[in-house]
């Protein structure tokens, strides 16, 4: 495999072969590492000396199921620090199957240029002009790049947010069908892909390099083994496939941890019109699809088509994330307008959760009604526009507090919260602070530990264990990001034999002794580059805290607080770092 590295300043490719140093690592552990050891941590996120960094999972490419996961790595505009944005689609296994082991962009094109990455096959690559596509919607540009390129292509490219430079845009991938609908929504990364003067990356989709596997025969068994685990799975085998994420609306809501208008409440009057239940049932009375393919190696199918009355597409795949922040987050119960919003997002290249965040305070603090879809689609169009309101949605939810002089801003080094929230969920509180990414649930999801109708041990809405747990999710979920699994194909791993199968896995393509420890000191290794560079960018211990609302403002219906303390915040990762 190679590196591929674009100098955007100088409009020049290299190919180069992959230092002994990053040859075992992939994904997340690719893109972190390389970005603390080959960047200063003080670098502009915006300016010329950013890189920012496409690495496709280390067991992307190979036989293993839903591993086509793909990591965009820089430093944060949105934050200030380190971030790591994970998508699925196809084009993380379209580079690996072109034997590309990360895509490297440095450097800023000159002036107002702006390129396309078009990479055709192995060693063949090459910038072309793209200064007439700038400011063009997504889903108009995939249409345009696949009748120039050809339909088989994969492409990951930017919309007008991330042409505007904002904070919260996104990098938009397409699925199968060729839709720019899969977010690398988290951290602004668009931005900076933007702001480098990179509209899109166009990927052959027809390579046919085989993946580097030690033993290849070891590494099938395993597979095997594996997938049958994801598929037998009941909540990977049948209820994603049924409902997808957003079976999670209700079960959250019931637990009273679903963040409403702006997080002032924990449960959401309207959850029954946008339930993954009534979700499901709508779709299918429209004739869409309830169960459907995104992502390259995917068996699960988690996606979803969302149709109009008539039937006509509007967006794949509306999620629980996007339907709690265009939803329950701004007091929104039509789930057409939070179809509406999600398809607006990824046309316009904007995270929707950082987006709903930013409405949600903007309503708080009077701009409009909570309840008000109009409005809020209205406002999302205007990011598009490019008007001084747009521009404050677009670049988050602490623009928009600064702007209002609001404080209930719901947000960790700037970055907005997830669907889950911290008074209710205490172990979230401590994933929240504590990750260098900002309130990001994917750092480490420990839903599962804490409520009792997911199997949970601890308590809830108390301290007590909290900070351990959500520390082994955190280690853990590093590693998984690094391997290039699928989330929801974790239950192929929830076993002390389906854990052992992706070891199994690992020995087999590295060649090497591969177990638990390795596989934590995996973790470990990735979330200490992280918060080294974020040491070094200036972050101190008191950037690991949540905002005020959530410790002095009790949440309904269980008006609970935040109970987790500063020493017990700090104590998260202690042993790994030195803060001052």
């Amino acid at each position: 495999m190679s590196f591929l590295r674009v100098n955007m300043t100088t409009e020049t490719v290299q190919w180069e072969d992959i230092p002994e140093e990053y040859s075992l690592l992939g994904g997340r552990a690719l893109t972190s590492i390389m970005i603390n050891n080959e960047m200063s941590a003080t670098v502009a996120p915006l300016g010329v000396e950013n890189k920012l960094i496409f690495a496709p999972g280390y067991f992307t490419g190979t036989p293993l199921i839903n591993t086509g996961r793909l990591s965009v790595g820089a430093k944060s505009p949105l934050t200030g620090g380190i971030k790591e944005s994970n998508v699925g689609g196809t084009v993380a296994y379209s580079l690996a199957r072109l034997g590309i082991k990360a895509v490297i962009i440095e450097g800023k094109a000159v002036g107002d240029k702006y390129f396309l990455l078009n990479i055709e096959a192995k060693n063949t690559a090459s910038l072309v002009s793209a200064d007439n596509l700038k400011g063009m919607r997504t889903y108009a540009l995939a249409k345009k790049l696949h009748e120039e390129y050809g339909e088989k292509k994969s492409i990951t490219c930017i919309g007008p947010a991330g042409d505007f430079q904002l904070h919260s845009a996104s990098i938009q991938s397409t699925d199968l069908d060729g839709r720019p609908c899969r977010a690398a929504g988290r951290g602004g990364l668009g931005a900076v892909m933007g702001a480098k003067g990179l509209k899109a990356i166009i990927v052959d989709r027809q390579g046919k390099i085989p993946s580097e596997i030690t033993d290849a025969v070891g590494f099938q068994k395993a597979a095997r083994a594996y997938a049958k685990d994801v598929q037998n799975d009941e909540f990977s085998g049948q209820v994603l496939p049924e409902f997808g994420t957003a079976v999670l609306v209700e079960p959250i809501n019931a637990a009273g941890a679903f963040p409403t208008n702006n997080a002032r409440f924990g449960q959401f009057k309207g959850i029954g019109k946008i339930s993954g239940e009534t979700m499901a049932r709508v779709i299918k009375e429209r004739g869409g699809k309830t169960q459907h393919k995104g992502c390259s190696q995917c068996i699960i199918d988690c996606s979803n088509e969302f149709v109009t009355e008539k039937g006509e597409y509007v967006t794949s795949s509306l999620e629980y994330e996007t339907i709690w922040a265009m939803g329950g987050m701004i007091g929104n119960d039509n789930l057409d307008a939070i179809a509406r919003l999600d398809f607006l997002c990824d046309d316009i290249g904007i995270d929707t959760m950082n987006t709903g965040a930013a409405l949600a305070v903007a309503f708080d603090a009077g701009y409009r009604e909570f309840g008000d879809a109009d409005a809020a689609i209205s406002l999302v169009e205007e990011v598009a526009a490019g008007t001084e309101m747009g521009r404050l949605i677009g670049n988050g939810p602490n623009a928009v507090g600064k702007h209002f002089n609001h404080s209930r801003v719901p947000t960790v080094k700037g970055q907005g919260m997830a669907a889950y929230d911290p008074r209710a969920i205490q172990g979230m509180a401590v994933t929240y602070a504590t990750t260098a990414m900002g309130a990001d649930h994917t750092a480490g999801w420990v839903v599962d530990k804490n409520l009792e109708a997911f199997g949970g041990t601890v308590d809830a809405m108390e301290a007590t264990g909290q900070v351990e747990i959500s520390r082994n999710a955190q280690i853990h979920m590093a590693a998984v990001d690094s391997a290039g699994i699928c989330d929801f194909a974790q239950s192929g791993l929830a076993t002390e034999a389906g854990i052992n199968n992706v070891f199994t896995m690992m020995a087999a393509k590295s060649g090497q002794v591969f177990g638990r420890e390795e596989w934590t000191e995996l973790g470990r290794r990735v979330i200490k580059a992280e918060l080294e560079f974020n040491r070094k960018a200036g972050f101190t211990k008191d950037d690991d805290r949540l905002p005020p609302m959530f410790y002095n403002e009790p949440l309904p219906p269980h008006n609970v607080v935040v109970k987790v303390s500063d020493e017990q915040m700090d104590s998260t990762f202690d042993f790994l770092r030195n803060t001052p």
